[in-house]
């Protein structure tokens, strides 16, 4: 069964700093593209950064320069590192792969980022 389970969500202040992760199973970890997406509430789906096989990196505009996306292929794990969270980084995120054809999405961890 392929499964992305997320953590490391939680309330922090703006200004401040998370690191969330996704463990990964099921599939070939290292092979694959993998992805940081997030949801806040009322809003669309946003890609927040995308990291490929060969190490390939994109972020989103708005959080270029304050995230870190990486990837630990030995302990099939993804993480992002938010530094400098704003107000409207609040939602949930998700780790997103695909495989054979379909989306796999983990269940999110909420961050929420309030005074």
């Amino acid at each position: 069964e392929v499964r992305l389970v997320e953590s490391g969500g939680g309330l922090v202040q703006p200004g401040g700093s998370l690191r969330l992760s996704c463990v990964a199973s099921g599939f070939t970890f290292n092979e694959h593209f993998i992805a940081w997406i997030r949801q806040a509430p009322g809003k669309g789906v946003e890609w927040v950064s995308r990291i490929y096989s060969g190490a390939s990196i994109w972020y989103a505009d708005s959080v270029r320069g304050r995230f870190t996306v990486s990837r630990d292929n030995a302990k099939n794990t993804l993480y992002l590192q938010m530094n400098n969270l704003k107000v409207e980084d609040t939602a949930v995120y998700f780790c997103s792969t695909y495989y054979k054809g379909g989306e796999i999405r983990g269940q999110g961890t909420q961050v929420t980022v309030s005074s």
